[in-house]
């Protein structure tokens, strides 16, 4: 009988990715010219400003809605507390920063222990900010970490968190990095699925499908689960000339990103939340002209 209600856990499961309903369907998308967009940059982008709180008012001067912020990070709970409030810029996010060195997937149960707390730590951070999300990387892929037990390792080391995160109020969001590690939004709907949490979902990284896929296709097919979304620019050409890395080497509305179909696309699914840049930073001047692209993507297919 246990094997049987599990069996069924499973199937459940899987089929509530492959059936989801197509996103936009039964449902009225805003208008592009109804955006409500938020914009936003992770802090290591602001060069200018000797305090944070300078910082996050100097976001504040040039039109940014929020930010985002790694955690541990350098400054104490009651520093970020008292610059957000001070300058009235929320910060929307946080940045779960040992999931590359401390992978969920680890051979090493103490390894995975120690990404697990550091989630925690994430999630309690991001309550105490006001924020609303952690970014997580689920899993890196490597020859001696094999694609099927990244799989089912993450998802016991995830399903340890998902309880934190509900009862704090925070979303664990999954990102599409270079991990090796879903790498179809099918498989991507399907493992968000998994956790049959409302608290999980997808943090869709634009830039970073563009050397292997289709943005817009990623976003119509993960639909409601995509929850924020990360904004950055990749060259198709430098890719084939100078190199992979390199094809991130370009300003935004400068590279291969279709803007307009991407943006249309997060109309149909009914998106209304928080866009942020994760480019090189610099001073004021820079992140003037960065709002400003932003601006434009955020009007780009009207």
């Amino acid at each position: 009988m246990i094997r049987v209600m599990i069996l069924l856990v499973v199937v459940s499961s899987m089929l509530g990715a492959s059936s989801a309903p197509p996103v936009g369907v039964g449902a009225s998308s805003p208008k592009a010219s109804e955006r409500s967009m938020k914009k936003a940059v992770k802090i290591e982008m602001v060069k200018d400003g000797e305090t944070l709180e300078a910082k996050f008012r100097l976001l504040k001067e040039l039109g940014f809605d929020g930010v985002e912020l790694p955690s541990p990070n350098s400054w104490t709970v009651d520093e970020v507390v008292a610059a957000s409030k001070a300058t009235g810029l929320p910060v929307h996010g946080v940045v779960c920063s040992e999931h590359w060195t401390s992978p969920l997937n680890h051979d090493d149960p103490a390894v995975r222990a120690k990404c697990v707390e550091a989630i925690r730590e994430a999630i309690q951070d991001a309550k105490a900010y006001g924020a609303t999300s952690v970014l997580v990387v689920p899993a890196v892929v490597r020859k001696g970490m094999p694609y099927d037990e990244a799989w089912n390792r993450s998802r016991e080391e995830i399903l340890k968190v998902v309880p934190d995160a509900e009862a704090a109020g925070i979303n664990i969001l999954f990102e599409n990095v270079w991990n090796n590690f879903l790498l179809s939004p099918r498989e991507a709907a399907e493992f968000v699925d998994s956790f049959q949490s409302p608290r999980v979902g997808w943090y869709l990284d634009v830039g970073n499908l563009v050397a292997y896929g289709w943005p817009e296709q990623w976003i119509r097919i993960l639909g409601p689960r995509v929850m924020k979304v990360d904004v950055k620019e990749y060259s198709r050409e430098k890719l084939d000339q100078e190199g992979r890395w390199e094809g991130f080497n370009v300003g935004l509305l400068e590279g291969d990103c279709d803007w307009p179909a991407v943006m249309n696309a997060l109309d149909e699914i009914g998106y209304e939340g928080w866009m942020t840049a994760e480019i090189s930073g610099g001073d004021r001047a820079w992140l003037i002209d960065v709002a400003d692209r932003m601006d434009q993507i955020n009007k780009a297919g009207q």
